[in-house]
């Protein structure tokens, strides 16, 4: 009895200390679904349909979809790819969404996983990279054999502080790289800083600018292509 008692003592404990960011949460959806409305209907179309290639994030990888549009249709247009990227999401909304939203029959050689610069200012940076690590084992429970470029936190100059914050989750996340299912891609090395911000950011410090998205597109290429099997292409 006092073992059985121990042992439930020690799941509660578990319970209560895990972080906020690996609890599936659909409350990005709940408070702004007009976010989500795109990546819902890139979802829909996409059903029935060959998936090579799926994007994972928030609005940085939504926004392929509109600033990024050239650089999405020359790289990905002709590979099969879904763009899984919705505005605002945390660590923990990308995990429910891949709970309950229609993925599963997907079968996508390569994921892309861009996720939890959203976090920063609410959670730890060992929490938030506990987060990323499990968007990765999610997506790849999701998809056996998956191989999964894990794309460092872009730097952002929205709020003091933040250079500091995205550099610690980085110095963490860079580690779930093993050479052989994971691969840390440092894409945001390649936007120099300028003045009070970055050179590849948008007005708001935050999002890539059309810079920004050919920037990512261009360091991304390589280590895609070579996942996918394929020539790179050259830079638009």
């Amino acid at each position: 009895m006092f073992l059985a008692l121990a042992a439930a003592a020690q799941c509660v404990l578990f319970a209560a200390t895990r972080p906020d960011t690996v609890i599936p949460s659909d409350s990005n959806f709940k408070a702004h679904p007009e976010w989500n409305e795109g990546c819902v209907q890139r979802l829909k179309d996409m059903q029935g349909k060959r998936c090579d290639v799926i994007f994972i994030g928030d609005s940085i990888t939504h926004m392929w979809s509109s600033v990024g549009l050239k650089e999405w249709n020359y790289y990905y247009g002709d590979r099969h790819a879904l763009n899984f990227g919705a505005g605002g999401d945390k660590t923990q909304n990308v995990l429910w969404r891949l709970d309950t939203w229609k993925v599963q029959a997907f079968r996508p050689k390569v994921a892309v996983v861009m996720i939890g610069t959203n976090n920063i200012g609410f959670d730890s940076a060992p929490d938030i990279a506990t987060g990323v690590k499990a968007v990765i084992e999610k997506e790849q429970s999701l998809y056996p054999g998956v191989k999964t470029i894990l794309v460092g936190l872009l730097p952002r100059a929205f709020s003091p502080g933040d250079a500091p914050r995205v550099d610690a989750v980085n110095a963490l996340i860079r580690h779930f790289d093993n050479g052989k299912t994971v691969f840390f891609l440092d894409v945001g090395s390649h936007f120099p800083r300028e003045g009070n911000t970055y050179l590849g950011l948008g007005p708001d410090k935050l999002h890539p600018s059309p810079l920004g998205y050919k920037v990512y597109a261009e360091t991304l290429e390589p280590l895609m292509a070579r996942l996918l099997g394929v020539a790179p292409k050259p830079p638009l």
